[in-house]
């Protein structure tokens, strides 16, 4: 009896080893979690970069927008920053988010590379990602005129991404 006890934890873990490997196996790496797609814009007030004072991600009367989440310490958001800069150039509103970035690492991120936002928000404790389902930096999400989100996009944009983005604002 003594002895089966000695091998019962490389028995359970063999099992849990088999276990993981099934599911490992059948999971999708490339599925990334859209639940936000298809609702309105969470009602959340965060603090404007500049003033500190809350505002709302998204006001009444804003018309389609993209709402990035960035960080100055995310280095694919260094490679998506010319993209934002053209969608800017174009027309697009979009807000940044700031997520769980200081506010003076922010600025000079955005003093050296260009200001393409509209508006500048911090999401300093990560809560916003969270209401918004990120699950890392840069995620971008397009809302409608009516404040629903029609779609994310997980990962920078390439210039490739620029005109699906507008059409799908439009």
């Amino acid at each position: 009896m003594k002895r089966w006890l000695a091998f019962a934890p490389l028995i359970v873990l063999a099992a849990l080893a088999v276990l993981f490997a099934g599911y490992a196996l059948k999971r999708n790496p490339q599925v990334s979690p859209d639940a936000l797609v298809g609702k309105p814009v969470p009602t959340l007030s965060l603090p404007d970069l500049d003033s500190g004072t809350p505002a709302a991600v998204r006001q009444a009367g804003d018309g389609p927008m993209l709402v990035n989440f960035f960080a100055s310490w995310c280095a694919p958001c260094e490679i998506e920053h010319p993209q934002l800069m053209a969608l800017k150039a174009r027309g697009v509103r979009i807000v940044g988010v700031a997520y769980k970035d200081a506010p003076a690492n922010t600025e000079a991120f955005l003093g050296r590379l260009g200001d393409p936002f509209a508006a500048r928000l911090v999401d300093r404790d990560g809560r916003a990602g969270v209401e918004f389902g990120v699950t890392g930096v840069p995620e971008t999400f397009m809302v409608d005129a009516q404040g629903m989100v029609v779609a994310k996009h997980t990962g920078p944009l390439t210039p490739a991404d620029l005109d699906a983005l507008v059409a799908k604002l439009r």
